[in-house]
């Protein structure tokens, strides 16, 4: 009796697991970047991505960009991995495009359209100004004029404004080889009196993005606030405050907006206290700035302010360089959560094995050898004590028969079992374990680092940060429907559900027959259950459980007792 309802106890948790999970999923744990192909009809066509810029989808879209660029003065900027240019009308920079990465995994894919200017959809964009009591400052109508014809890291721009009232207006442009834009901002006062002076930078951007945060990776407003990165602020809860902006005073930091792989952000002089303001406005409007406190600029005197604005993708190395040179904590606008001690650390070997083999997918199986092989003598100890388990099960079983009625004398009996036979059952589940955080950890690597994103392996498989594509239940593309939700399986979760059930297999068989029936059936939930991750991180799974089927086969050549079966045991 006991057993059949253990039996219906776990066919209802499996039920649980298939059916509850892709909600669990879905706000704890994203399964994968969204899927960036489609197989229909035989064929694999790309998709275009969900966060791209509406810029650059549509004819029409880029036709519209196009003609509000062409409406005002502009000054170029060209680097080595950027382009796009500076309205000269607001002193604004307005048009940012990546050229180093593609919207798309498609061959003639447009780049990422970053910044757009003002009377785009989803404008997005950073400036540079004043206020201050007495001062007229220059403004969003203010037309600049410029020293240059072209921003690069080889010509720096100036930017230069009268406003005819003793006042002159100076912003010294200059721009490194990747996406970070240094900015001197000067006024002088040659007028007759006093006037008040408050630099400021911004990012203004109109709609949020279709990034959504997540427990596990924050997107949206974020800020690093007197050396401590805050992840707590989101477009809804900006929006839901309209008119009460949050405003913090810092010394050392930034803000701006995350998202998955970009980031928009206004660093100020980092030995300058500023306040730093996250707000929302009408129209879908969101800001991040930055403003220092109002001096009194006297007749004859400059003040000169410094900072920064960056504009690009997160990666990795290029964020710790720029927090190594003084920019603080800049490396925490990728979410790594509690344990970046420990996924970096993989992030940077599985970098280094890509560059290596030049393929991710090779890349991958490279690190789950050699994980594996760090890990072969601690579960070479595990089987040995999965060995020894399986000659004390009989007396467990003997045991358990004779107190069934006394459960605390059954568990006092079993661990004095375990210590006259120097039996540790722990031992065996050490090796699974350890691999938890490994697992963990490269879950993050390929939900976060731009540098894996749109990675391919070989055949079907062009990106391993989505889900696998080649879906069974609709004869791998052959039919004209995408399959819903977590029915969609694929050929990798197939192979790993089928390597789990042979490890399973290869395992000593519990002598309880309601277990037996549990393994039988638990590699295929999770199938299921796997089904929509990253296909980089089943890969690594079907490798690592391909590893552990030939460690035990090598393992119970050496230890033919584990294989055996074991032999009966009277109650004595």
């Amino acid at each position: 009796m006991d057993d059949k309802r253990n039996m219906v106890l776990a066919v209802v948790f499996a039920g649980l697991i298939l059916l509850g999970w892709p909600y669990v999923a879905n706000h704890f744990f994203p399964t994968a970047t969204p899927p960036s192909t489609q197989i229909s009809g035989g064929k694999q066509t790309a998709l275009p991505a969900p966060e791209a810029d509406p810029a650059a989808d549509s004819p029409k879209a880029i036709r519209d960009r196009a003609v509000v660029i062409a409406e005002t003065p502009r000054i170029p900027i060209q680097t080595p991995r950027m382009t796009g240019s500076i309205n000269l009308k607001g002193a604004r920079i307005d048009d940012v495009v990546l050229t180093g990465y593609k919207e798309t995994i498609a061959p003639d894919s447009p780049p990422i359209h970053l910044f757009s200017p003002a009377g785009t959809k989803n404008a997005y964009y950073a400036g540079l100004g004043w206020t201050g009591q007495g001062l007229n400052a220059p403004d969003t109508n203010t037309v600049w004029k410029a020293s240059g014809a072209k921003l690069t890291p080889e010509t720096p721009v100036t930017l230069f404004h009268d406003n005819d009232q003793g006042q002159t207006f100076t912003i010294e442009l200059s721009i490194d080889k990747n996406y970070m834009i240094s900015a001197k901002q000067t006024v002088t006062n040659r007028g007759t009196s006093s006037v008040g002076v408050a630099p400021y930078a911004l990012v203004n951007r109109i709609g949020a993005p279709t990034d959504k945060s997540t427990w596990t990776n924050h997107s949206g407003p974020m800020g690093v606030i007197d050396d401590a990165a805050d992840y707590k602020w989101n477009y809804k809860d900006l929006a839901e405050q309209m008119g009460t902006p949050e405003t913090r005073a810092t010394t050392g930091g930034w803000v701006g907006f995350t998202d998955k792989y970009w980031l928009s952000a206004v660093i100020p002089d980092q030995k300058t206290r500023v306040d730093a303001t996250l707000r929302a406005a009408k129209g879908d409007l969101f800001q991040a700035n930055w403003a220092a406190k109002q001096e009194v600029l006297a007749p004859g005197k400059s003040l000169t302010t410094t900072s920064r604005i960056f504009a690009g993708a997160k990666e990795t190395s290029l964020l710790e360089d720029y927090a190594d040179s003084g920019i603080v904590k800049f490396d925490r606008a990728i979410d790594w959560g509690w344990f970046r001690w420990f996924e970096k650390p993989i992030f940077y070997l599985l970098d280094w094995l890509f560059k290596l083999f030049g393929n991710f997918g090779v890349a991958i199986i490279a690190l789950t050898f050699i994980i594996r092989g760090l890990m072969f003598p601690i579960a070479q100890k595990g089987f040995r004590s999965m060995a020894q388990m399986r000659v004390v099960q009989p007396k467990m079983k003997a045991i358990q028969d004779k107190h069934k009625d006394d459960k605390p004398r059954m568990q006092q009996e079993i661990m004095e079992l375990y210590k006259r036979e120097k039996v540790n059952p722990m031992a065996g589940c050490l090796p699974i374990f350890l691999q938890i955080p490994v697992f963990y950890a490269l879950y993050k690597v390929l939900m976060l680092t731009i540098e894996m994103r749109h990675q391919p392996f070989f055949g079907w498989l062009k990106d391993l940060s989505a889900p696998d594509p080649l879906h069974v239940l609709n004869l791998f593309g052959l039919l004209p429907y995408q399959v819903p939700g977590f029915l969609g399986i694929g050929v990798l979760a197939i192979l790993l559900g089928a390597s789990m059930w042979l490890q399973f297999r290869l395992n000593p068989q519990p002598m309880d027959d309601v277990q037996k029936q549990i393994f039988g059936f638990m590699p295929w939930v999770l199938m299921f259950v796997m089904a929509p991750f990253a296909a980089g991180l089943l890969l690594y799974w079907i490798t690592s459980n391909v590893l552990t089927i030939a460690q035990q086969k090598f393992l119970y050549s050496r230890y033919p007792g584990l294989k055996a079966e074991p032999k009966t045991a009277d109650a004595k």
